[in-house]
């Protein structure tokens, strides 16, 4: 009982973590994903007009839609340069305020009067040696123009465009090393691209479903436009959570069967004991239904009880976690410094099932053998 009781419990906890690292994970990057993201179903780009902006907006349960200009560019700032990730976004992306709580240097914009400002990951501010507080170095941003290979005229192979370093951002080291936030219409200049645009962000209204919204936009806007969700964004990253998750029951599941032989072997010697018992009580008239289920109900003694103590202590060391982070991740750098841990109720309903369904299969030889017990004649 106290081996399917551990067992329990460490299947609890260990799926309880997986779902608490999904949440973290999901945390982390809704900051810089949008909760919708339309993109072009073929190619790079696609071009925006107030039509298809419209047609978005009509969509049940759109707050805010924000266009997005993204591509590589060379960034230069003094002495230092490295290529990046420039990313334009219009006047209404801040109303989404993913950023409001990332920012830890400056503040979250854009554009201040006729100025322009760049939103730097922390990364970036690093690798340029940016100094926030000197206003008076600028950001160099180069991009290769479409021009023929006989031109000699190096300005004319490339734009350039000065813009103010602003806020800094750190959300995750994949974006903090390599994204910049600039105005759409500093990015539509840079990179010539009019009223092109790499993508469209939508944010949810309160009360709506994303699931629901993502399904009303693929329905407005046909097979012209990729439409992803938080999830389908990162898909591969999601998907091996769910693959190590699925794993780790699994191998529980045969360590809970294992655990299941001790029952096995108890009720197997129980038989052999109770051997003289059983002949009284079909010498009685007890039926080979009855002793079978004499057995069952024992097996289900122990299997109840050991999952019942095991979801119990499963549930006190979980809650443990959430409330004091005991076991922290061991490392200065982590993104927090406990492990996270999520409860679902799912997951308890889901390894008492299985815990009951392997003690009960542990239970059916033993029920058989006592069930085909002869009676013993008195001498």
């Amino acid at each position: 009982m106290l081996g399917v009781a551990f067992g329990t419990a460490a299947l609890v906890i260990v799926l309880s973590v997986f779902n608490g690292l999904e949440d973290l994970i999901r945390s982390l990057y809704s900051s810089f994903d949008p909760e919708v993201k339309i993109e072009a179903a073929e190619g790079k780009w696609f071009e925006s007009s107030d039509e298809l902006l419209a047609k978005v907006k009509q969509v049940p349960g759109v707050a805010v839609v924000s266009e997005i200009i993204e591509d590589n560019a060379l960034i230069r700032y003094q002495e230092n340069q490295m290529v990046a990730r420039i990313k334009g976004v219009s006047t209404n992306f801040l109303e989404q305020q993913r950023l409001d709580k990332v920012i830890i240097h400056g503040e979250p914009q854009l554009k201040k009067g006729q100025v322009n400002y760049a939103i730097l990951g922390l990364g970036v501010s690093h690798r340029l040696s940016i100094s926030p507080k000197n206003e008076f170095s600028l950001l160099q941003i180069y991009y290769p123009k479409n021009v023929r290979a006989s031109s000699t005229n190096l300005t004319n192979m490339y734009a350039q465009k000065a813009i103010l370093p602003g806020g800094i951002f750190a959300i995750e080291k994949q974006y903090d090393e390599q994204y910049l936030f600039v105005p759409l219409d500093f990015a539509a200049e840079l990179f010539d691209y009019g009223p092109k645009r790499t993508s469209l962000e939508v944010k949810i209204a309160e009360g709506y479903r994303m699931l629901d919204v993502q399904q009303g936009l693929i329905e407005t806007l046909g097979d012209d436009y990729l439409i992803t969700n938080k999830d389908q964004q990162h898909p591969s990253l999601f998907k091996a959570i769910k693959i190590e998750k699925l794993f780790s029951l699994v191998t529980f599941f045969f360590i809970l069967a294992l655990a299941s032989l001790s029952i096995f072997f108890t009720l197997n010697m129980l038989v052999i004991e109770k051997q003289k018992d059983i002949s009284v009580l079909m010498a009685l008239g007890a039926s080979n239904r009855l002793i079978k289920s004499v057995f069952w109900f024992e097996g289900a003694i122990i299997s109840l009880t050991g999952a019942t103590i095991g979801l119990l202590l499963g549930l006190i060391v979980c809650s443990i976690q959430i409330n004091f982070g005991i076991v922290s991740m061991g490392m200065q750098t982590s993104v927090v410094s406990a492990y996270p841990v999520k409860m679902q109720f799912l997951d308890f309903l889901y390894t008492a099932i299985c815990v009951i369904i392997i003690t009960f299969l542990a239970s059916y030889r033993p029920a058989s053998v006592a069930a085909k017990t002869e009676v013993i004649p008195h001498l």
